[in-house]
């Protein structure tokens, strides 16, 4: 007995293109990360402004240096977006670095005398955790560099090079065995 092809009579496979369908997903996805980017640049540019404005002012410490971290805090979500158009998954530790400089600006702008010993107590130890966290993401290698091995992620690239040598080597010194 002869078995039917496998999407004869499938719906989906009959009526959709699934591969794009999925295409142009991640080009729709793309255009949104794209128009966060020029979002994030233009909320940049207008606090480096009123940033320049509280300078020729009469001067609040505390007021233009929470402006500074949160221009800072911008800039790390564009480095976000962007390893995220390049490489399309999240760069956890760019994350927890932005999560970091997020609460310390919390602190500095409420005032660390301000903070009861509670909430103080609870910054530290998220602090802590998002510290440990950040060690793990420096130690363990990103899995799509893993995956892709490319120059971008040289500790797989130099050892599938050496692999790949030693293999060549191991190659010609078989056909020089058989000569």
């Amino acid at each position: 007995m002869r078995k039917r092809p496998k999407s004869q009579f499938l719906f989906c496979d009959r009526w959709f293109d699934r591969h794009w369908i999925v295409r142009n997903m991640e080009a729709f996805q793309d255009l949104i990360v794209v128009i966060l980017c020029l979002s994030l640049f233009s909320v940049m540019l207008m606090q480096l402004w009123s940033i320049f404005m509280a300078l020729t002012q009469q001067l609040d410490y505390k007021l233009v240096t929470a402006k500074i971290l949160f221009i800072l805090i911008l800039v790390e979500l564009f480095r976000l977006l962007m390893i995220y158009l390049q490489e399309h998954s999240i760069a956890v530790g760019v994350a927890v670095e932005v999560t970091i400089v997020s609460v310390l600006r919390e602190v500095v702008v409420h005032g660390a005398l301000e903070i009861s010993w509670i909430q103080g107590a609870s910054i530290c130890a998220l602090l802590l955790i998002l510290g440990a966290l950040l060690i793990v993401c420096a130690k363990t290698p990103h899995m799509d560099c893993i995956s892709a091995n490319t120059k971008s992620c040289p500790n797989v690239y130099i050892e599938s090079n050496q692999l790949q040598k030693e293999q060549e080597f191991d190659r010609s010194a078989s056909i020089q065995k058989r000569r």
